[in-house]
């Protein structure tokens, strides 16, 4: 007769089962929750009593260059494309806000030159957010 003491195991707690009813119970209540709809104001809006018009200083400044290399700012076309007449169009629209960021937009068959010429302008200016608008190819997405 063998009468060695056995050493006891310790008892082990299967998880799995509670875990899958906290899931159940979590998935039950993201379900079962009802999102509360804010109540729209409707407001009356004033009407203005004269027309004038008020110039405004814009908010940002996009310079946009042609294949042909003609320079829009904020969608006005130049009379042409010297760099006297690009100063003069972005004094205007900045009104002396050196802050305001400027983004270059250029066609992809526009000549280096055009873009480099408005960078050029707009740093003399004292603008320092100058950014260069590209787009994501669609192939490589």
């Amino acid at each position: 007769m063998n009468l060695s003491v056995r050493e006891r195991d310790d008892p082990e707690v299967n998880l799995t089962s509670l875990i899958d009813v906290v899931l159940l119970l979590l998935i039950f209540f993201m379900v079962s929750t009802s999102f509360v709809k804010e109540s729209q104001i409707s407001i009356r809006l004033p009407q203005a009593d004269s027309s004038a018009i008020v110039e405004e200083v814009a908010e940002s400044i996009d310079v946009m260059i042609t294949e042909q290399g003609t320079y829009l700012v904020n969608g006005r076309e130049l009379i042409n494309n010297k760099p006297e007449t690009i100063r003069n169009a972005l004094r205007k629209i900045s009104g002396g806000n050196n802050a305001l960021p400027l983004t270059i937009s250029a066609d992809a068959n526009a000549r280096h030159q055009f873009v480099v010429t408005a960078m050029d302008v707009a740093g003399k200016l004292g603008f320092v957010q100058i950014s260069i608008a590209t787009i994501n190819d669609p192939a490589e997405q």
